[in-house]
């Protein structure tokens, strides 16, 4: 195996902005003789099961040419993983600030304490947050990352019974 996942990174966004997603992440590991390629791509309004199967296709499609090329550039053989971000990929661009309008989020500044509210909106420059009632602009230059706060139900909606 030859390729890096920056390389890869640089193939594959622009096929899979294509496809209607952004590349969020790749990683290339050994699995055995195996090497897996995981392909984290998101969009605005999440990610389907059918925009799963497209950008694999795709993806699948651009390996596929990549190792006849280069035949060890991905070793002997490969399987590919596409799939979404988790809860726990951490909130580090705009577009992660303005796809979690509405959730708990926990914000590592430089300075400071972190902070924890709901994200309220979110631009290229500032994210807005509802702590304890109280509005709070944090500057994306202050921030060093965000964390989606996982709620089983939240305060003020009615529970299931």
């Amino acid at each position: 195996m030859t390729v890096s996942a920056a390389r890869l990174s640089e193939l594959l966004a622009p096929l899979v902005e294509t496809a209607g997603a952004d590349l969020e992440h790749v990683d290339i590991s050994k699995a055995g003789k195996r090497s897996v390629v995981r392909v984290i791509v998101d969009r605005d309004g999440g990610v389907s099961m059918d925009d799963v199967a497209d950008v694999s296709r795709v993806v699948s499609d651009a390996l596929d040419e990549l190792d006849e090329a280069e035949p060890s550039a991905l070793g002997p053989s490969y399987v590919l993983e596409v799939t979404s971000p988790g809860v726990d990929r951490p909130l580090t661009a705009p577009r992660h600030w303005r796809r979690n309008v509405g959730r708990l989020v926990t914000v590592a500044l430089h300075e400071g304490p972190n902070v924890t509210g709901r994200v309220l909106s979110a631009d290229e420059t500032e994210i807005v947050l509802d702590v304890d009632g109280e509005q709070r602009a944090l500057p994306l230059t202050d921030v060093v990352r965000g964390t989606v706060q996982v709620e089983f139900s939240r305060k003020g909606e009615e529970e299931d019974a």
